[in-house]
């Protein structure tokens, strides 16, 4: 068997981490089966459907690296597959033409609610030996209903849940077709996996429910059926489902955020699967371990400060030039200005170590791209006579010194045990006269980075 996945999302908003880490599941299983990873869009909700939130879901699969073998599928490009497979079951008798309105299937929910049962649809218009169907009504249109067996239960091997049952009475005759003959989620998603041949479903387990139903219809389109995995949802800090109100729910958002697809596809991993105690691997290694017997029942939480941990190692590991190129956009915006200034590659080698994102990145790199505004009052407070003379000598020895930070930390030395100061003495009004900052990484590198005419005009212009 030639194991075939899908990713199948709905396009009405952004691609929801949870439907991403699902894409992943999906994805790794292909790919570590050497099989075939299947995008389908499943547009039939012409209401809430647009084409920016399809390009939002392409968008976000491409800056994953999800790449699809085959698709995008577009449900609304099969409108005559569907309704051949519609009439092919209306032929055969697996569903019907039912004309109650939406007003009688409520009235006679209700009828069921008052007597205590489970509202269903009653049967009312399914055809059945020696019974006789009302007349049809003038001018209503019909829509299709799937007849769904009356007795005996639908169960399946949840790889996930284990073993999952559904007594058949706990479902009614579900509508396959509207009276405008659009087919439903649950018809189209059944003939699109048996037309895909699909071999395996990993999907959310909010589609727990549906799975019985589409079991049946695929039994009645006489399909093989696909094995089903229903993983738990992913829960914010507060340990409620995912709210785009409280959390940063797209995956695009993560992008904006500074986060690398790399670390946002590790951290996904984690979130329902696990190899061992690995926290940091990557995809390649990923696809070779990844089974489905490792995924977890239970409902993983979203923890941000994990995710920022695994970032920053993304970070220290990324490329300089790669990393320069996802900064620069944001720092120009901010009014940086290059010319002259260090180049930005060596500025990220310096800076990387301590940002957990690329937008931490960009703001901290600012400090070699912008002119010092030093606080006057700080100024006052760290540059005093009596180190005025240190830094004079050190400005000296700039002039002349081998531009490396070895020797830019030894002339510092030298100066420091010369005047009787401590390093904080004399790198406080340093970092001021050259960042306008007061925290910055180690003196001497910034020193080096500056270049030897800048660190000299901004040090002359305020000692003089």
């Amino acid at each position: 068997m030639t194991v075939r996945t899908r990713f199948a999302p709905s396009p009405t908003g952004y691609l929801h981490v949870g439907g991403a880490r699902t894409a992943l599941f999906s994805w790794a299983f292909a790919r570590h089966h050497g099989g075939t990873f299947v995008l389908r869009i499943e547009d039939t909700d012409l209401e809430r459907s647009t084409p920016e939130a399809v390009q939002a879901i392409l968008d976000g699969m491409s800056w994953l690296g999800l790449a699809h073998d085959e698709g995008p599928f577009y449900q609304m490009q099969r409108m005559e597959r569907y309704r051949a497979v519609l009439a092919e079951m209306l032929a055969q008798g697996t569903a019907y033409h039912c004309y109650s309105s939406p007003e009688e299937v409520e009235a006679m929910r209700e009828r069921q609610r008052a007597a205590g049962e489970k509202p269903r649809y009653d049967g009312t218009w399914r055809p059945e030996t020696g019974k006789t169907l009302p007349a049809i009504p003038v001018d209503r249109k019909p829509v299709i209903r799937f007849k769904n067996p009356l007795d005996g239960d639908v169960t399946w091997h949840d790889v996930v849940k284990g073993q999952i049952t559904i007594n058949n009475r706990e479902l009614d005759d579900l509508v396959i077709a509207r009276p405008d003959g659009t087919p439903t989620y649950n018809f189209c998603v059944a003939v699109d996996d048996w037309d895909m041949q699909i071999t395996h479903v990993i999907r959310g387990d909010d589609h727990v429910n549906n799975t019985p139903r589409q079991i049946n219809i695929l039994n009645a389109l006489g399909a093989t059926l696909p094995q089903y995995g229903h993983v738990p949802m992913i829960l914010g800090t507060d340990g409620q489902k995912l709210s785009k109100r409280r959390d940063a729910v797209s995956v695009m958002d993560y992008s904006d955020k500074g986060y690398l697809p790399e670390a946002m596809l590790n951290y996904l991993a984690r979130l329902g699967w696990s190899h061992g105690d690995d926290e940091i691997f990557s995809m390649e290694q990923m696809c070779s371990w990844f089974d489905l017997t490792h995924l977890s029942g239970a409902a993983a939480q979203f923890n941000p400060e994990k995710l920022a941990w695994i970032n920053n190692h993304y970070i220290k590991a990324a490329d300089n030039q790669r990393l320069a190129d996802l900064v620069q956009p944001a720092m120009l915006k901010d009014g940086a200005i290059f010319d002259g200034a260090p180049v930005l590659p060596a500025v990220i080698a310096l800076l990387k170590e301590r940002a957990n994102t690329t937008v931490e990145l960009a703001q901290s790199a600012m400090l070699f791209y912008r002119q010092p505004a030093p606080d006057s009052t700080l100024l006052q407070q760290h540059l005093t006579d009596a180190i005025r003379p240190a830094l004079t000598q050190y400005i000296e020895l700039c002039r002349t010194v081998d531009w490396n930070k070895a020797a830019i930390s030894a002339a510092l030395k030298q100066v420091l045990a010369e005047h009787g100061l401590k390093m904080p003495q004399l790198a406080m009004p340093l970092r001021l006269l050259l960042t306008g900052q007061l925290q910055t990484p180690s003196i001497d590198a910034v020193i080096e980075l500056f270049g030897r005419d800048v660190v000299l005009a901004r040090l002359t212009y305020t000692a003089d």
